[in-house]
């Protein structure tokens, strides 16, 4: 399927709800970085906007990135209406034919699950290349299926956390794998909903 497909598919989801008024940041996000000093930051897959717009409260200047026009539209409106525009810039990138310019002190990408072809490999190795020295890159990934997912095919699989650094195939020699683990938590979906979820998380640093 081309690009055109992608964002058709993810306008059309992004559209089909209500956007967020303040939108939570992901609970992964927030324990990694509550302790890193602010600095650049580029939001991979931003979505409805919560983790760009909490980094940027903390201080970070950041670049967030969907393949959804809506998506993208909706968090530069909401960034402004929060006094945050300084802060935020959303930008409309596919990732498989573009992927954001400059160097970053922390790239996220929570959850960067598609039914579309993406070469998620090269996504992540492209974003550890775009860490400067002693920036983190932190990889979010579901372990399982909340009962609110799109995805709700029993056959699928979830790569681990380190099959996912071994398939980004870093050298160790200038990034270390901080964090490789499934934690659970309990997730709130849509209307209040709550269900045990696992998370696959993968932290790396770049050393030089």
């Amino acid at each position: 399927m081309n690009t055109t497909d992608a964002v058709a598919f993810w306008d059309g989801v992004h559209a089909a709800r209500r956007a967020a008024a303040d939108p939570r940041p992901n609970a992964r996000l927030t324990e990694t970085v509550t302790s890193l000093p602010p600095g650049d930051a580029l939001d991979l897959g931003c979505g409805d906007g919560g983790d760009a717009l909490w980094l940027a409260r903390q201080g970070w200047h950041v670049t967030a990135a969907d393949v959804s026009a809506v998506a993208v539209e909706r968090l530069a409106a909401l960034a402004r209406s929060h006094g945050l525009g300084g802060r935020v810039v959303a930008v409309r990138h596919d990732l498989r034919g573009s992927f954001p310019q400059g160097g970053h002190d922390l790239i996220s990408a929570h959850y960067l699950h598609t039914p579309f072809d993406l070469d998620r490999a090269t996504v992540l190795r492209s974003a550890a290349h775009a860490l400067r020295p002693g920036g983190r890159l932190l990889v979010v990934d579901h372990g399982s299926a909340a009962p609110w997912s799109w995805n709700q095919d029993p056959d699928v699989r979830y790569p681990s956390p380190r099959e996912v650094a071994a398939g980004i195939d870093l050298d160790p020699a200038t990034w270390t794998v901080e964090r490789a683990d499934a934690p659970r938590r309990i997730a709130t979906g849509p209307g209040g909903c709550t269900a045990e979820v696992i998370d696959h998380v993968l932290l790396i640093r770049r050393t030089a």
